[in-house]
């Protein structure tokens, strides 16, 4: 091991121990030996023993660890500690300028062990309460997020979507006579991702407008494959002629098993030199798909009625204020929903049970009921209705007693607790959930938070026969963080007649525009307005929820 490896692991034991409060004296010990090694000329692995100990601030019981670490490339102590750290917590250590003091708070306080949960909580207002935080460092922390997350090589569909769009116009600029399009998981609008792609078709040298920044590619036979290596987001190019780009953007922006049934099923077939990909399409002998559901095979040789558009949703259903852990008041929610077009609000503040997101205790859901009518009077015929996200409790029984929940207009029922359960203990939970009277909408199923936590398992089917029967919509929760109910189960959800209600699971006003990433999602299953519950009138609304109560 090198010098520098040495002392990076003195540092981790010091924040590990810090984390879990051990004797301060300890910690600073370790941490002195971190920059005490990282200086040293000498390489540690070359000199004996004795030599070690005697090293301005290295003692013997630093010596005896820094030989463990050079005989074995470990250390007991820090086995121990990470032993009693969850892995993700460990990984928050790794977030620059998120000390172990603040990490332990958030962990022990807030139940948060991984840092998609942290990014969430952020997300939710979550912090700004503890002791030590607030929104400036809440903001900070979001912004190292993000930064630490896009790190990994994987991105949610939300953070690209803009910089591609960008990305596009500047090459059309620059290429006015080119057509070109994005392609890959991005123009099938995937909930993750991992590069923008993008089909350029010009008889013409493109090398010159990316500044000769393009590094050919291995691995493609028949294309001009590139890569772009002056931009901190990985770019693939793909340079055809314009004769045959619709039969480049259907390969490249083709899924690789809805690609792979494509061939199957027309094999011998040459779609080569095609300029459009319908025509791709009609010499297949098949009816044309959009990009979002060129994602697996169960689409191909499948007719489809008219996905759902952004501009379909006409409310906005699932929303926070102030009441609870929002950041926008009700009055600001509602009247910027309102300016946006859309035709009512459906307000859904957390459930009591929710202590850590200022949940409403029952005389606190009064006063809202007060707010409510008075603004519905002052906003009309915009409406705002009378909502909550009920905690699904550990019984699977709703939050709040019947006589109040009979008051709402409409209920969300959502696990938010207790999330490690096995499948047979999450689809009861569920179920129960789903029978009350009460819950008209079940949320986030599933509870995932994407790149980060995997949702707890459910039996897919029995939730949705469920709410099938018992006339529950089942909620795809366009947070791009969630995106749950998973689109691949839309089309089982349409077979029951079940409807999606496409929420934006709004923490603010911006949050609002979520809810085109839910409509992404959902045109990958095949959803048509017609299927969906935000996408109806306030008077339809109005009467679905109202025939379930």
């Amino acid at each position: 091991m090198t010098n520098k490896e040495i002392a990076k692991q003195f540092q981790y034991l010091g924040e590990i121990m810090e984390l879990h409060e051990e004797n301060p004296f300890k910690i600073k010990t370790y941490q002195n030996a971190y920059l005490t090694i990282r200086k040293l000329p000498e390489p540690l692995a070359a000199m004996a023993p004795g030599d070690i100990e005697k090293i301005k601030g290295i003692g013997s019981s630093t010596s005896a660890s820094i030989r463990e670490l050079l005989e074995t490339g470990s250390m007991l102590a820090l086995k121990k500690y990470e032993e009693l750290t969850p892995p993700g917590v460990r990984e928050m250590l790794h977030i620059p300028g998120f000390g172990p003091k603040k990490i332990r708070v958030i962990w022990k306080e807030l139940d948060v062990e991984s840092i998609g949960e942290l990014r969430y909580a952020c997300n939710e207002n979550r912090l700004v309460e503890l002791k030590g935080f607030g929104e400036k460092t809440q903001e900070d922390l979001r912004k190292k997020l993000d930064y630490f997350q896009k790190s990994l090589g994987k991105y949610l569909l939300a953070d690209l979507d803009g910089r591609a769009t960008d990305f596009v116009a500047s090459v059309s600029k620059a290429l006015p006579e080119a057509k070109l399009s994005l392609a890959g998981a991005i123009r099938r609008r995937s909930n993750m991702v991992e590069r923008i792609e993008l089909v350029v078709a010009s008889d013409n040298d493109i090398a010159q407008i990316f500044d000769n920044q393009l590094v050919a590619k291995t691995g493609e036979q028949d294309s001009n494959y590139f890569g772009l290596t002056t931009d901190e987001v990985p770019i693939t190019i793909y340079h055809c002629t314009p004769a045959e780009f619709g039969s480049k953007l259907f390969r490249y922006s083709a899924g690789e098993k809805f690609l792979q049934a494509f061939l199957e099923k027309t094999k011998g077939m040459d779609f080569r030199g095609l300029a459009t990909e319908e025509a791709v399409f009609e010499k297949a002998g098949l009816p044309y798909l959009q990009p979002e559901l060129r994602e697996d095979a169960w689409s191909l040789g499948r007719q489809f009625d008219k996905l759902v558009e952004p501009n379909d949703i006409r409310g906005v259903v699932h929303a926070h204020s102030t009441w609870s852990d929002g950041l926008h008041s009700l009055r600001q929610m509602a009247e910027h929903a309102k300016s946006m077009g859309y035709g009512y609000l459906g307000i859904t503040d957390h459930s009591k049970a929710a202590f850590y997101a200022n949940g409403l205790k029952e005389d606190r859901v009064l006063a809202q009921w007060q707010e409510i009518d008075a603004l519905n009077k002052e906003l009309a015929p915009f409406r705002i209705f009378k909502g909550i996200e009920s905690d699904i409790l550990n019984d699977g029984s709703l939050d709040y007693p019947d006589d109040l929940l009979a008051g709402f207009a409409f209920i969300i029922a959502s696990v938010h607790s207790n999330l490690r359960m096995d499948e047979d203990k999450a689809t009861q939970r569920l179920l129960k959930a789903i029978e009350n009277k009460y819950t008209t909408i079940l949320g986030h199923p599933t509870g995932r938070l994407l790149l980060s936590r995997q949702g707890y398992p459910i039996d897919h089917r029995k939730i949705i026969d469920a709410c099938a029967a018992n006339g529950v919509a089942i909620e795809l929760n366009a947070n791009p963080h969630r995106l749950d109910l998973d689109w691949t189960w839309i089309p089982y959800a349409l077979d029951k007649n079940v409807l999606i209600s496409i929420n934006p699971d709004a923490h603010s006003t911006g949050g609002i525009s979520d809810i085109k990433y839910g409509v992404f999602s959902a045109r990958k299953g095949g959803l048509t307005a017609e299927h969906c519950l935000t996408c109806m009138e306030l008077p339809d609304f109005e009467g679905i929820i109202s025939k379930k109560k």
